[in-house]
């Protein structure tokens, strides 16, 4: 007896060799992300989109977010260590999907986000010390709520996980002065 097996497909973007490391992108906004890039230290990230701080420089809105993740360095043979290390990177970048919907960022508006939920789903063994394209998207946002979904695929395209998370998410807009 077999079980049946399918899974979406990788998404087409550029694979994390020709993309540039996360440090070229923080270069002059390290003063406003410095918490961002404290809790990324363990993670080597390469972005195929714009990240939401330059998105919101140039004025670019997406409801999806493709970033390349893995360990920054080997991980031992410990599969529990590769389930962790996918397990805390999962909560990096999946409320961006939700905030550049509208065109806002971390660093540059007065957002306060929480988790209210945060599940996650593997599928099947990986390395984490291996590419994975965190694929995320915002299917919708109300109520002072938003909900991205989050999908981990390898470098050859297979599902390796599922993510949602649920945030409570309010935007202060500045008042202008006058």
């Amino acid at each position: 007896v077999r079980g049946l097996e399918h899974a979406v497909e990788l998404p087409e973007v550029p694979y994390p060799d020709v993309l540039p490391p996360l440090g070229d992108h923080l270069a002059g906004y390290e003063d406003r992300l410095q918490m961002f890039v404290d809790a990324l230290k363990p993670i080597d990230m390469r972005y195929a989109n714009d990240p939401a701080w330059i998105m919101k420089d140039t004025g670019e809105r997406l409801n999806h977010n493709r970033v390349w993740m893995k360990a920054d360095g080997d991980l031992p043979d410990d599969p529990l260590i590769h389930l962790a290390t996918m397990g805390y990177s999962s909560d990096t970048t999946v409320l961006d999907s939700i905030i550049t919907t509208h065109g806002l960022s971390w660093g540059h508006d007065r957002i306060m986000a929480a988790t209210v939920n945060h599940s996650m789903w593997f599928h099947r063994p990986f390395r984490f010390d291996e590419w994975a394209l965190y694929a995320t998207e915002s299917p919708v946002a109300a109520g002072s709520r938003g909900l991205a979904t989050g999908r981990y695929f390898s470098l050859t395209g297979e599902l390796l996980a599922t993510v949602v998370q649920e945030g409570l998410i309010r935007h202060f807009p500045r008042k202008p002065r006058t």
